[in-house]
Parts: C-alpha cells; structure tokens; sequence
C-alpha cells in the first residue's frame, strides 16, 4: 500500500502538536492528582499494549507494515487505538499538571488529529485484512463503550 500525503500530514500534525504541548509558555507545573493520574493510566497502558503488540507490529504511519499481525486481545480487545488512547491520556495528564488554556486547546487539536488519523488507517486495516470489519463492529476506536 502507498502512503498518502494525508499519513503523513496527520503524522507531522500529531507530532507537532505533541511539541507544542511540551514547549508550550506558561510553566507553573503542579502534580495536579488529575493530571498525575492519567499520567500512570498513559504509561500502564502503554506498557500494556506493548506486551501484546510487539514493536515491529508498530508503525508511526497509519499503515500496517509489511510483516505486521492483526491484534485483537489485551487493550485491542477493549479498544481498537490502544497507543493513540495512551497518547491522548499522556497529553491530557501533562496539560493538566502543566496548566495553560493553550495546553488544554492542543490536547483537544490533538484527539482531532488522532481521531482522523485512525480512520485513515482503520480504512487501510479493513483493506488488509477482511476479518477488521467485524472487529471494528464489535469495538470502539478510543473509549470502551463510548468513542
């Protein structure tokens, strides 16, 4: 399969707005409990979804590699984009504790790109494999039960 321009717009978008949330003024970082939770809940899913999704399965592009495996247990069973859900509760952690308006602005920026880029992709899984449409039926992209 060839990448889009639109991959990789969505890969430069997420990744400049994930710089933007770090480098982004004012400072007047607080361990904010909100915040630090969904901190921890980003690193245990994270560490999660990589004990059952190894990282020669991962690809930073909305595309499946070459050599890559449907996965449909562990996070994958509860959710479809276990690694841009781990993303979206790391970035909303840091907003937190950071604080600014503009931080909580790109956060949201952020689950818009993400939410496209999953689409993308879901949209090339299907073609890829046939069995992803009941997959994508029976689970949700981001929240169990939600989204």
């Amino acid at each position: 399969m060839r990448i889009t321009v639109q991959a990789w717009l969505y890969v430069f978008a997420q990744f400049g707005l994930l710089a933007a949330l770090l480098l982004a003024p004012p400072w007047r970082w607080a361990w904010r409990p909100a915040g630090v939770v969904l901190l921890l809940l980003a690193v245990m899913l994270g560490v999660w979804t990589l004990l059952h999704n190894r990282p020669g399965n991962f690809n930073v592009r909305p595309q499946p590699r070459a050599q890559a495996r449907l996965v449909t247990a562990g996070p994958y069973h509860y959710v479809r984009h276990p690694m841009y859900l781990t993303v979206l509760l790391g970035a909303a952690g840091w907003a937190l504790c950071a604080g600014g308006v503009w931080r909580a602005l790109i956060v949201l920026l952020l689950a818009v790109v993400l939410n496209g880029k999953a689409a993308l992709e879901e949209r090339l899984l299907r073609a890829r494999w046939p069995e992803y449409a009941d997959y994508e039926a029976r689970t949700r992209r981001f929240l169990p039960g939600l989204w």
